[in-house]
């Protein structure tokens, strides 16, 4: 075979009707494209007369998917141009989804700050009329660390047990029953929850305490953990089961010293998770806990405070110093759910398996 031969075979021939053009669009076309919706979008928002800069957003949005397609289709071929669409699509559904959070971050914690110091969060609301200057939130923050933590110590064993019942034990009807029964009160409203501890509080005469806002609470958390437990130990692979069984180790140690472990990081994020959906509740606390303005550190007697309840108390007060001490006390929520999802994170990274080369 001669040398011209060679070189035939290895030239590439394009595929009739859909070869890739040799032309593409330089790296940061997107970005032009953008940066030049943008100015058309603001453009015509300006010249039609629309004050409202969601308008100005969406018109670029469009802009922006209709450009690069139809710039894409003209320098490269068909197939880049969908490519390119979706990808386009992508990026406004993100930036869509991204900017009322910012929005809602910055507007939270702009009005947060005013009064969000030292004295606010070492004081309660005794002795201070709710409109005005003064107070603080110390009560509030008592008062959702201590029903948080019971509800935590109540639905985490049960939830973690359950989840355990359902993958490793769990067949035949009784299992799909409790399936069935968590998926419904996945979706159980926080009011439902109220009330029904609410009817038990009239039945026996039972007083407003932290420690029924914290049962509800409670039955709020325990389908969350249950299902992102089970989740979590069917990732755990059948082999570590069969390899510990094999050994002699019965069952139960073998839950406990294999399974439960390896998926420890992730039912610690789950848990750390379903605390933080319960941290802002406000109805069941309103029901059962009734609120207060003093520090009331036993949660199984009298009425006491929460975060949610006093955002609420303060805002519908209505003066100007009420609604500051309500950003700020919702600025302190933030940070507190904040805070919960680090810890979730650093926990699940370092309890997840090592992996070697």
């Amino acid at each position: 075979m001669s040398h011209t031969a060679v070189q035939e075979r290895r030239t590439p021939t394009p595929e009739r009707g859909g070869s890739l053009s040799a032309r593409s669009l330089p790296r940061g076309a997107q970005a032009v494209f953008a940066l030049v919706s943008v100015a058309l979008g603001v453009g015509i928002g300006i010249v039609a007369g629309w004050e409202s800069r969601i308008q100005w957003g969406l018109i670029s949005a469009l802009l922006f998917v209709t450009i690069s397609y139809v710039i894409t289709s003209a320098v490269e071929n068909k197939r880049q141009a969908k490519d390119r669409l979706a990808t386009s699509i992508v990026w406004v559904c993100f930036i869509l989804a991204v900017v009322p959070l910012f929005s809602l971050l910055w507007v939270t914690v702009s009005r947060g700050v005013k009064v969000l110091d030292g004295y606010f969060l070492s004081h309660s609301m005794a002795g201070v009329p709710g409109f005005e200057p003064g107070g603080g939130v110390y009560h509030a923050i008592v008062g959702t660390l201590e029903q948080v933590g019971i509800a935590t110590a109540i639905s985490v064993p049960i939830g973690l047990m359950t989840a355990v019942y359902l993958v490793e034990y769990g067949k035949g009807a009784l299992a799909k029953a409790v399936t069935f029964f968590v998926d419904v009160m996945t979706g159980i409203p926080s009011i439902v929850a109220g009330l029904f501890l609410l009817s038990i509080m009239l039945m026996f005469d039972l007083q407003p305490s932290g420690l029924m806002g914290a049962l509800a609470l409670a039955i709020l958390m325990i389908p969350v953990v249950v299902r992102s437990t089970e989740e979590m130990l069917k990732l755990v692979p059948n082999e570590l089961r069969e390899a510990s069984l094999a050994l002699g180790v019965p069952k139960y140690r073998t839950i406990l010293k294999v399974v439960i472990p390896t998926a420890l990081g992730g039912i610690t994020t789950g848990v750390m998770l379903a605390i933080a959906r319960i941290a802002g509740e406000t109805a069941p606390i309103m029901l059962l806990v009734f609120g207060g303005q003093l520090i009331n550190a036993n949660p199984f007697e009298g009425a006491q405070s929460s975060l949610p309840f006093y955002i609420w108390e303060q805002y519908r007060v209505g003066s100007e110093a009420s609604y500051d001490r309500a950003w700020a006390a919702a600025l302190v929520l933030i940070a507190f759910v904040m805070i919960l999802n680090l810890v979730a994170r650093g926990i699940a990274r370092w309890k997840a398996p090592k992996t070697g080369r």
